[in-house]
């Protein structure tokens, strides 16, 4: 597969280039910039489209892009596999649809948060009993992000990012399901249509009299910031990094989230929103810890589903 060719042609070159955890670290930073970088300009662009219009924009190219590079009819699935990667399209629309309708209700950082409490529950219940105290850590998150003491919290937006977290949650569980059958890639291959596909019986027609050249290429760009530059980040990161580092600076993404809403979106986070993604962060990455407790040699690009805590799966492929 073309794409596949250059992943590898990119990973062969950094290794000479940019080895090492440090470089693996930049990478992983990186990825998660760009899918926060592309969620804030879908929310700008929700104005023109609304959100389910930006979200449907968003997959289309990233099922194009994929399917013109990848080529998935040449990949032979099995039947279950096949399933799963369908499964996993409804979720990835489903997820999509959610935490954009979410975005444009409450600031970027806390839906980014909430939705984090997706792997973060997942980690917690499959990983040692130790590691479950940390679940007290992002209720008391949860609880200073959604502020139930006062009356101005949006609460249809705090369901929304919940209910996208736990699309994020089922497609972990899906992934996971699938196993060896099926690697990242090709399970993203034929997932990203079916979630084009499923979002445009969601959104319908109306979407498309208002599309135009301009917002085309704006799409086009989207899809590149998320999935396909940060997957690509994402993969090059796991070959250089420990499992529990790698698990680790995932469990900062709500955090860069809250900087780039603040800084791109103008959304300045209060005290409590602050306390709130540090407590989530916090037990992100306790978990990832705890649960990686034990020393690990640097993964594969190719094994990345072994990735423990609340990296699992690959956030850029989860969330496209």
């Amino acid at each position: 597969m073309v794409i596949q060719g250059l992943l590898e042609d990119m990973i062969n070159f950094s290794q000479g280039r940019f080895s090492g955890a440090g470089s693996g670290t930049v990478m992983a930073g990186a990825a998660m910039c760009c899918v926060q970088l592309g969620l804030a300009a879908s929310v700008g662009l929700s104005d023109r489209l609304g959100s389910e219009g930006v979200a449907w924009l968003r997959l289309a190219w990233a099922a194009l892009i994929l399917v013109a590079f990848t080529r998935p009819w040449r990949t032979k699935l099995s039947r279950s596999a096949l399933l799963t990667c369908v499964v996993l399209g409804v979720v990835t629309a489903g997820m999509t649809l959610l935490f954009m309708a979410a975005a444009v209700r409450i600031p970027l950082g806390t839906a980014s948060a909430l939705e984090f409490l997706g792997p973060l529950s997942v980690a917690v219940i499959r990983g040692n009993k130790a590691g479950r105290w940390w679940a007290l850590v992002a209720a008391g998150g949860v609880a200073a992000l959604t502020e139930p003491w006062h009356r101005g919290t949006d609460s249809i937006g705090v369901l929304l990012a919940l209910s996208a977290g736990a699309c994020w949650a089922a497609y972990i569980l899906l992934t996971q399901r699938a196993g060896d059958e099926v690697n990242g890639l090709q399970a993203l291959a034929v997932s990203m249509p079916v979630a084009a596909i499923a979002t445009t019986f969601v959104v319908g027609p109306a979407v498309f009299s208002h599309l135009d050249w301009p917002l085309l290429l704006l799409g086009a760009g989207l899809a590149l910031l998320m999935p396909v530059i940060p997957f690509s980040l994402e993969l090059l990161a796991l070959r250089r990094l420990k499992a529990a580092t790698f698990g680790t600076l995932m469990s900062l993404e709500p955090a860069i989230a809250a900087m780039i809403g603040f800084v791109v979106l103008g959304q300045a986070p209060g005290l409590s929103a602050v306390i709130g993604v540090a407590l989530v962060v916090a037990a992100g990455i306790g978990v990832t810890l705890q649960d990686n407790a034990s020393s690990q040699p640097p993964l594969r690009a190719e094994n990345n589903d072994d990735v423990g805590g609340v990296a699992r799966a690959n956030p850029a492929e989860a969330r496209s």
